[in-house]
């Protein structure tokens, strides 16, 4: 699913670049005799303008270059038949059922939701449940019942107490009485949420149904929403020899103590490599929006900015944190985009849903009550229940059933509708009953099926990004097909240019070396005359360290020249270095032996090599796709267009 979103994403991104309805006459230029109109070329150059973050792109002449390329792909594309392909229509198929969600439903009761859960959001709460558990389609009987054994528990409950209840009858499965702790919207379905923040604290809620089945809900507090933090951490990966990475975080959280600075340790020590370079720094966070619950608990728990946790371990390895910063829950504004995205996977959802279908009644012109229905009852009998019935021969099915705009519906599509529905599992009702219950689930369906069907004429928004989608899967299966996947299998191809050009991929300079930092100039002093004596790192932190006090960290690895913890300009020779300060502190550096740059094998470099490879490539079939099609640019037409743009 996320590869799907991902996916849809790019190629919004790669072909609304290139796409805009002709509005007029003014043929800029053509290919193949095929025009393309100025407006098109217009609209895609003043929308990507500010997302341009190349110069030369922002040249028209030179825009107009990509544009024209990428008209030859869309042409080859065609010419190539991949619009007709069955795997790009049926993914076109998903991605325009899943575009068309944006624009059928009324935008007011989304945003009437949008403010309902952004005020909830400010408040957690903490309640217990009773849940009389219930199948979805349990028959009116069967509901009644548990109903009433709901009504009981509950009366039981604020006499004799939650926990007296919960002892007596909870078996995790048809009964269930749990203890919920604090949580805010979105956490529950929408009939139990609304349940939870309507009723006061220290009372139970009014029985209510949802598809797990009745409830009722003991709201035992509301607290104001904790918000969000943003803290800088210093991290040691769990390796194996855990002893020794505790020790090293323990050591540095002694130097913090001692009144280092946190932010020097985090760019000497840290090995989370995305905070290091800034001081340890994460991006601010709120509840549940980390991984790792552990590190999100030691966080939240920091009370005072500038505070430090004590280490502990997550499932990362080991930290010290240091508050930054405490917000409480973003402005309306912000975290708008993120609750409608929500509110349309929520359960919420039903409610947008109702004033959608009350919206198509009306604007297609369909009557709420239903029709006469009763030659559908009379046609029915008990093998529907044994998914045996069939239509009788003899039925009237072109008879005129109902009009959806100017889409007449006749009998047999409700009939044939009635014969597929039997295949599901029904509980046996009276025929009037199940005739009218399926006629509105076809009627609804139908009135849906209707709105979409003609979304692309009522909506040019709608149809213009429809076409970016199209147009843009059209683009990635031809890319996939031409360059990425054909470079990829092209092994003689991919070892020949590596041979030409294997100059380009190496190892840069390395060094094997000790690095010893210090909050004193003093002790890195007396560190270095101690390593020109090639005297071993943990000999020399018996001797400045104590259990009290930590002098001295060292480093003892293989590095890049561009490792963190190296000076730029340092003097790459065997040896003792001179003391520098670096990172807030004072190092040395005692390089053992150089590594020069090497050559990568064809192995160790492929990733770029296959990268590199299918540039070149592309730029040659760019080429043959220019001598393949014919354009002509109308010169003439493209002076008053860069006139109108600048």
């Amino acid at each position: 699913m996320k590869m799907n979103v991902l996916r849809a994403t790019l190629l919004v991104f790669l072909c609304s670049c290139f796409f805009a309805k002709a509005q007029d006459n003014n043929v800029l230029f053509t290919v193949d005799d095929v025009p393309v109109y100025t407006s098109e070329f217009k609209r895609v150059y003043n929308k990507n303008l500010d997302l341009v973050k190349d110069d030369s792109q922002k040249d028209i002449d030179n825009y107009l270059d990509l544009f024209v390329k990428y008209k030859l792909k869309i042409a080859e594309a065609k010419a190539l038949e991949l619009d007709k392909k069955t795997s790009y229509l049926r993914e076109f198929g998903n991605y325009k059922n899943q575009l068309a969600k944006n624009y059928l439903n009324d935008n007011k009761v989304t945003d009437q939701l949008v403010e309902e859960a952004y005020n909830r959001l400010q408040t957690e709460v903490d309640a217990n449940h009773i849940l009389v558990k219930i199948d979805p389609n349990a028959s009116p009987k069967d509901s009644i019942l548990a109903f009433q054994e709901l009504q009981k528990l509950r009366s039981r409950a604020i006499t004799e107490g939650f926990d007296a209840v919960k002892k007596d009858i909870h078996n995790g499965r048809t009964l269930f009485a749990e203890e919920l702790g604090y949580f805010t919207a979105f956490k529950m379905v929408y009939a139990f949420e609304n349940a939870a923040y309507n009723t006061k604290v220290g009372e139970w809620s009014a029985p209510f149904r949802t598809q797990f089945g009745f409830h009722v809900v003991l709201v035992k507090d509301k607290r104001k929403n904790r918000g969000d933090v943003t803290v800088a951490h210093i991290m040691l990966e769990d390796k194996a020899d855990e002893k020794n990475v505790e020790d090293r975080i323990n050591e540095i959280y002694k130097r913090v103590k001692q009144g280092e600075d946190f932010g020097a340790l985090a760019k000497q020590f840290s090995e989370d490599k995305s905070s290091s370079s800034n001081e340890g720094k994460l991006n601010t966070f709120s509840a549940g929006q980390l991984s790792s619950k552990i590190f999100e608990d030691q966080a939240f728990g920091i009370e005072n900015i500038n505070a430090i946790s004590k280490p502990f371990k997550s499932e990362f390895g080991y930290h010290i944190v240091k508050l930054l910063e405490k917000n409480g829950v973003k402005s309306f504004k912000e975290l708008a985009p993120e609750l409608k995205n929500k509110i349309k996977r929520d359960s919420r959802s039903k409610v947008i849903n109702d004033k959608r279908l009350e919206g198509l009644y009306k604007k297609y012109n369909v009557a709420t009550e239903h029709p006469d229905l009763k030659p559908f009852v009379a046609i029915l009998n008990d093998d529907f229940f044994r998914s045996n019935w069939k239509i009788p021969e003899g039925f009237k099915g072109e008879t005129l059933l109902v009009k959806i705009g100017d889409k007449q519906i006749v009998y047999k599509e409700f009939a044939d509708f009635l014969f597929k529905s039997q295949r599901k599992r029904q509980v046996k009702t009276a025929f009037e009953t199940l005739v009218d219950e399926n006629y509105k689930v076809f009627l609804e369906s139908n009135l849906k099926a209707y709105q979409e069907q003609n979304l692309e004429n009522e909506n040019e928004e709608y149809a213009q990004i429809l076409t970016e989608y199209r147009d843009g899967l059209l683009l990635f299966d031809l890319m996939e097909t031409e360059i990425w996947n054909a470079a990829k299998k092209d092994s003689v191809g991919l070892q020949a240019f590596y041979k030409v050009n294997k100059d380009k991929y190496f190892y840069d300079v390395r060094v094997d070396a000790i690095v010893a930092s210090s909050a004193k100039k003093s002790v890195i002093k007396k560190v270095a005359k101690l390593l020109e004596n090639n005297t071993a790192p943990e000999t020399i932190k018996t001797q400045l360290n104590s259990d009290s006090k930590i002098n001295v960290s060292f480093i003892t690895d293989t590095l890049d020249n561009n490792h963190q913890a190296l000076p730029k300009g340092l003097e790459l020779t065997k040896g003792v270095s001179k003391i520098f300060k670096h990172n807030d502190a004072f190092s040395v550096v005692q390089i053992k032996s150089v590594i020069p740059k090497t050559l990568k094998t064809y192995e160790a470099s492929k990733g770029n090599v296959i990268s590199d490879f299918q540039e070149q490539k592309e730029k040659e079939w760019l080429a043959s796709l220019e001598e393949k099609y014919k354009v002509i640019v109308n010169q003439e037409v493209l002076t008053q267009v860069k006139a109108e743009l600048k």
